[in-house]
């Protein structure tokens, strides 16, 4: 489910982002069997032959410990003295089989379906997204009953798991808190199993227990929501209010109460002015889309700039850049991964197929904004500088 309309129709579009977002759990049956998991049992092995992934990028974690990487890998050194931990398979498979559960991080910065998909759900959503694999085998609790500082939304890829959910028992926990979530008493408020193309979204705080104790093996993706909490959006104005000469003003020491008064009284109605401006938050939330890298890549071979080829393939890799018109001036500006260009309004079609996150070739977008292939090559030039966009199929 790669595509943003795809995640939109899953989740249930506005209303998800409207009633259920940050406010409870959410289950999603399958709604089609035959559809292709994002990773195989052969990607995940692929991966882990192929790949030096030592703790935590990958590990094994039991009863909420994590196992010590020693009892699934070896040490392994090469001539330049460069040394990394060798994936030991017998050894890998006897941790699992007894109970442990496998963790890869980030995995979707190796395999491109899940890249794609995480992409589409930052589209979709708005905000960073990490996407992590959890494979198990056993009943046995990799991670005990936990929760979480960040929203996660789950697809279960093959096999079943278990889960038990709890309410928060604190309001919006965060990683660095003054205060620790207390255990929560009673039974779970919702006890369900997770099949193949389910998909479950749980907001941050909410107490989970996990197991694949249904008899077969699990493997599932967990798209992790980077939490955009009050102090975040604070951070930001902090950063904006330096137009501001009373938040750039020294803070008065050593001067007498009146002066440190006044003082407080200045930067008090910076802030407080600033903070009454109904599209604060549409303001910030345009600001750290339009500045956030994404998931910028090489576009190798072109070190220098795109040949005008019609074949080559590229992809926009800031998952939430924007185009604005500018009416009366005959242009167009695109936002992406810090940085603004201004085009001819003509360029505005190729523009927003970019802007859906979908591969397009060169000819595709010329013809699209009705321009030569070596005028629109020299507009993604621009952007592939610009570190928003990325050859994803050179010349065929």
């Amino acid at each position: 489910m790669p595509e943003t309309a795809s995640w939109a129709a899953r989740l249930g579009g506005d209303r998800f982002l409207t009633q259920a977002l940050h406010r409870s759990y959410a289950v999603f049956p399958a709604e089609d069997a035959d559809t292709a998991p994002l990773l195989s049992w052969d990607d995940l092995n692929s991966i882990l032959a192929t790949h030096r992934l030592d703790p935590p990028r990958l590990r094994l974690s039991m009863d909420g410990q994590a196992v010590p990487v020693g009892r699934y890998s070896t040490p392994s050194t090469n001539r330049r003295g460069a040394t990394w931990n060798r994936l030991h398979p017998a050894q890998l498979h006897a941790q699992l089989a007894e109970g442990a559960s496998l963790v890869v991080d980030a995995i979707d910065e190796i395999h491109p379906p899940i890249r794609a998909a995480a992409e589409a759900l930052e589209r979709f959503i708005g905000t960073p997204v990490q996407t992590n694999v959890y494979a198990s085998w056993t009943e046995q609790e990799g991670f005990g009953r936990h929760w979480d500082d960040h929203a996660v939304v789950v697809v279960q890829q093959y096999g079943a798991k278990h889960w038990r959910l709890w309410e928060p028992t604190r309001q919006a926990p965060t990683f660095r808190d003054v205060e620790a979530p207390q255990e929560p008493e009673g039974e779970p408020v919702a006890d369900f199993v997770l099949h193949p193309g389910d998909v479950l979204y749980l907001p941050r705080g909410w107490w989970h227990s996990v197991t694949a104790d249904q008899g077969t093996e699990s493997l599932h993706l967990t798209f992790g929501l980077v939490a955009q909490t009050g102090a975040i959006l604070l951070g930001w104005l902090v950063d904006e209010l330096h137009e501001s000469s009373a938040v750039r003003t020294d803070v008065p020491l050593h001067a007498s109460p009146t002066e440190k008064a006044a003082y407080l009284t200045d930067l008090r109605t910076a802030v407080l002015t600033a903070l009454s401006d109904p599209d604060l938050i549409d303001h910030w939330a345009r600001s750290t889309g339009t500045t956030h890298f994404g998931r910028p890549a090489p576009s190798l071979p072109y070190v220098n700039s795109l040949p005008p080829d019609r074949s080559i393939t590229v992809r926009i890799t800031a998952a939430r850049a924007e185009l604005t018109g500018n009416p009366g001036t005959g242009t167009v500006t695109l936002s992406a991964a810090g940085t603004a260009w201004d085009f001819a309004e003509r360029a505005a079609p190729a523009l927003q197929i970019l802007l859906t996150g979908e591969a397009s070739t060169i000819g595709e977008l010329a013809d699209a904004a009705g321009l030569k292939a070596a005028d629109m090559a020299d507009l993604l030039n621009a952007l592939v500088r610009g570190q928003a966009l990325a050859v994803v199929e050179a010349s065929r």
